[in-house]
C-alpha cells in the first residue's frame, strides 16, 4: 500500500508474539505475525491499516521506513485478545530499473525476520475502507487476491464470531498461484474453513493455470464461471462489494464486470450507484 501522508508523531510500542509461515518452504514466503500492544489508547475496526516503522535502509535521512499493513484480526483482537493484532506478510523483493539488482523490501523483510519478543514500532491505525453494514440480511461480495486476504479474514470473523447469525449471502472469491498460496485456506493454517458449513458463506479459489511460470491466479475465470449469481448479487440493492488485493486486480475487474453488464457504459452506471450508495469499497497496493 502506498504510504504518502499518514501521522506517525504518536507511535505505538508493539511487541512480537509469534511468527508463522503460511506456505511451504518451496514456495513464496508470507507469514502470518501476531503483535501485542499493550496500550489501551490502541483500537480499530476492520478494514484498517498499521503503518509499521523499520529502519531506513542506507542513509537517506529518514528515520524510519513507513509501510502500511492491513490487519488480518477483527475488531475485539486476534483470537478474541483485544491487546492483540495479526497481519499477513509477504516477504518482498524488487529490481533496480538501473542497475538491474535483485534487492529485498525493506518493511516486509524487517517483518519476516522479526523474532518472538523483537520490538517494533508502528502507528495509525488508518483507513476504514472495509466496514461492515449494519443490516445483517445485506449481501457481502469480496474479491481479493494475495495478501489482500487480510482485511476479509478480519470481516468473516467478525459477522460470524462477533455479530453471529448473518443472514445475507457471503461470497469470497480469492486467487493464488497454488493451492497452498491460499493464505488461511491451506494445510499450513486453514482457519477459513470454520465458516465453509455456514449456509450463507460460500468461498471460490482461483488457482493459476502455469503456476510455475508465475503467471497470475485466474481470477476472472472463477468470477466467470458463476457469472449469474455474481451479477445478481451486485444488482441487488443491499449488496456491499470488497475488493482487496495488488493494484492490478483493478483493471481485471473492470473486465469482467463490463464482460457480465454487456457494455463498459452498463458497468460504469453500476459502478458509479454502488460508488454513490456506500457499497463499493477497494484496498490495492503494488
Amino acid at each position: 500500500m502506498k504510504t504518502t501522508e499518514y501521522d506517525i508523531s504518536n507511535p505505538y510500542k508493539a511487541q512480537v508474539i509469534s511468527t508463522d509461515r503460511l506456505t511451504p518452504a518451496d514456495t513464496d514466503e508470507v507469514r502470518h505475525i501476531v503483535l501485542s500492544i499493550p496500550d489501551a489508547t490502541f483500537n480499530f475496526i476492520e478494514g484498517q491499516s498499521i503503518g509499521v516503522l523499520a529502519p531506513p535502509a542506507g542513509d537517506f535521512g529518514n528515520d524510519f521506513h513507513l509501510r502500511l499493513y492491513s490487519i488480518a484480526s477483527s475488531r475485539q483482537g486476534e483470537d478474541g485478545n483485544l491487546a492483540e493484532i495479526s497481519l499477513c506478510v509477504r516477504r518482498c523483493f524488487y529490481i533496480d530499473e538501473i542497475s538491474g539488482e535483485r534487492h529485498p523490501g525493506v518493511a516486509s523483510n524487517y517483518l519476516c525476520d522479526a523474532k518472538v519478543g523483537d520490538e517494533i514500532l508502528i502507528a495509525g491505525p488508518y483507513g476504514r475502507q472495509f466496514q461492515a453494514p449494519k443490516d445483517n440480511t445485506a449481501n457481502l461480495l469480496m474479491i481479493g487476491v494475495g495478501t489482500g486476504i487480510a482485511p476479509f479474514r478480519a470481516f468473516l470473523k467478525h459477522i460470524f464470531e462477533e455479530r453471529k447469525e448473518w443472514k445475507g449471502k457471503v461470497r469470497l472469491y480469492y486467487g493464488a498461484r497454488t493451492g497452498m498460496d491460499l493464505l488461511y485456506m491451506n494445510d499450513q493454517k486453514n482457519d477459513l474453513s470454520l465458516y465453509y458449513d455456514r449456509d450463507t458463506f460460500q468461498a471460490f479459489e482461483a488457482l493459476s493455470s502455469k503456476p510455475h511460470f508465475d503467471d497470475p491466479p485466474d481470477i476472472e475465470r472463477r468470477l466467470m464461471d458463476n457469472a449469474l449469481e455474481v451479477w445478481s448479487m451486485i444488482q441487488e440493492p443491499n449488496t456491499h462489494v470488497y475488493v482487496s488485493g495488488l493494484s492490478s486486480l483493478e483493471k481485471s475487474l473492470d473486465r469482467i464486470m463490463i464482460a457480465l453488464a454487456g457494455s463498459e457504459e452498463e458497468w460504469q452506471k453500476m459502478k458509479k450507484t454502488l460508488v454513490s450508495e456506500r457499497r463499493w469499497s477497494t484496498l490495492f497496493y503494488d
